[in-house]
């Protein structure tokens, strides 16, 4: 993946415009990924957009914005998350975070640039790239074209335990690159994938898939490299755990897996 984005533009539809919503002047400009992490850091958060209406938890999108640059950003806060009976409360903000952590290190780019913010307008919570996108366009829309990157965001699902794979989580931006969104309810220690991307079951997974897993695999065993302290910081040691046992059994089996005998398709589709 390169460690450049796509910047971000103010004819979003269903968003109220702004004067100003993209982090460059010149929309033909990429703005590099560490730039965008410091304005999600330290940016000021200026004003809510509007709560999204399809979303489950308190979510909203809300205005970034730093002396040289402003973009739109999702913003999911910890207190406005609704209780779930099998994850624990008040987590699902961290796991947002966690989920591009590991993107970032597997170098697959899938997840937008994801922070976490102490001090946002409802507290801490995480704080998402808004990704430009045609909201009508979402998985099932996508013809054999984009396979390849559909193969890393389903061996991606299979690695965080995605239980919320719906078809409206995959965006595709102007460039053409997929993103995958909504992570809160991932990295469960226990059996919980439902996705609608199973298109891939019993297939063989690339060998360069392959090896940036194992990659991490051995980053994760090094604290030196700093990978896992900061995953401790997001999920818990038996979430980690988990995580490297589904690694390790992918690596052995280097194929996609099949649906379990539990539900395998999440609800809602799209």
């Amino acid at each position: 993946m390169s460690d450049d984005i796509p910047p971000t533009s103010n004819d979003q539809p269903d968003l109220p415009p702004s004067n100003d919503a993209s982090p460059t002047e010149d929309d033909s400009q990429i703005v590099e990924i560490e730039r965008v992490l410091k304005l999600l850091e330290h940016g000021k958060i200026k004003r809510g957009m509007g709560r999204l209406r399809w979303s489950t938890n308190y979510t909203t999108v809300v205005q970034v914005k730093d002396a040289e640059l402003e973009t739109l950003a999702v913003y999911k806060p910890q207190s406005g998350e609704r209780s779930l009976w099998d994850f624990p409360d008040g987590t699902l903000c961290y796991r947002e975070v966690a989920a591009f952590v590991l993107s970032e290190a597997l170098e697959w780019g899938i997840v937008p640039p994801t922070v976490l913010r102490q001090e946002g307008p409802e507290g801490v919570g995480s704080l998402q790239l808004f990704i430009q996108h045609d909201a009508e366009i979402n998985y099932f829309s996508l013809d054999d074209s984009f396979v390849p990157q559909l193969l890393m965001m389903a061996l991606f699902d299979c690695l965080v335990n995605n239980a919320d794979r719906k078809g409206g989580h995959v965006l595709v931006d102007a460039q053409g690159k997929v993103w995958g969104i909504d992570h809160g309810i991932c990295f469960h220690p226990y059996p919980k994938l439902r996705s609608v991307i199973w298109d891939f079951a019993g297939q063989p997974i690339p060998d360069e898939l392959l090896g940036d897993v194992n990659r991490v695999v051995e980053t994760l065993c090094d604290p030196a490299q700093g990978l896992t302290q900061t995953l401790q910081n997001l999920l818990s040691p038996d979430e980690i755990d988990a995580m490297n046992k589904r690694a390790n059994r992918l690596l052995t089996t280097k194929k996609y897996p099949h649906p379990g005998p539990g539900p395998s398709y999440p609800w809602p589709p799209v």
